[in-house]
């Protein structure tokens, strides 16, 4: 049994990261549908969900109970401390992402990588966000990833640009694990170099959407 007080561990299994996944696609989408359809209690969350974009969700307790956690307190392979700090960390960037857009930026589908590769150009590498996102990687605690994060989420919200929230918590409770670093980084890397800007006539969300590794 996994308890709040214990590390994670490396035999994290595909269960946890679907667990963890379907909490953070099921909420992030029930709260993107009230806020693109005006209801005053989701504007009223993300609001207060954006004063906790890249910062440690532990030192906001304003965020308690905007995020259902049960599923999280029911599956006990899970490190539900890890699993808690992914999910906050990723619905608060969502949050500062959404704001005063009118298409919801929480897209299945679209990784980190191929997210930050549709800053560019196409066919052509932007030295400034290239080196904002191997910051990103380089990070050596989950509070500075978060920060840092937060970064490449208001480059992606000022040209429209959809990411995979419920993916990025998955890849945020890796983070938190033994090797889990390496993972998420050779993921978000390959996600970068893997995409190719659509051709004439392909959709520009679905075209070349990077597979991830698990």
């Amino acid at each position: 049994m996994t308890t709040v007080g214990q590390p994670p561990t490396a035999n994290h299994s595909q269960q946890e990261q679907n667990t963890i996944r379907a909490l953070v696609s099921g909420e992030i989408t029930r709260l993107q549908g009230g806020y693109l359809a005006d209801r005053s209690d989701c504007v009223a969350a993300l609001a207060r969900l954006r004063r906790g974009a890249g910062r440690d969700a532990s030192a906001v307790p304003d965020l308690w109970g905007l995020i259902d956690l049960a599923p999280l307190y029911a599956d006990e392979r899970l490190h539900q401390q890890a699993a808690a700090d992914a999910i906050y960390t990723s619905a608060t960037l969502w949050s500062l992402h959404q704001q005063s857009r009118r298409s919801g930026m929480h897209r299945p589908g679209i990784e980190l990588g191929t997210a930050v590769r549709r800053l560019m150009p196409p066919g052509e590498i932007d030295e400034p966000v290239r080196k904002r996102f191997v910051r990103v990687g380089m990070s050596p605690t989950l509070a500075m990833l978060s920060s840092r994060l937060r970064e490449l989420v208001l480059l992606l919200r000022g040209q429209d640009i959809a990411l995979d929230y419920a993916l990025l918590a998955e890849h945020l409770y890796r983070w938190q694990q033994p090797g889990g670093p390496d993972q998420v980084r050779r993921a978000w890397g390959r996600a970068f170099h893997a995409h190719r800007a659509p051709t004439t006539g392909q959709d520009n969300e679905t075209a070349t959407d990077s597979k991830d590794a698990s």
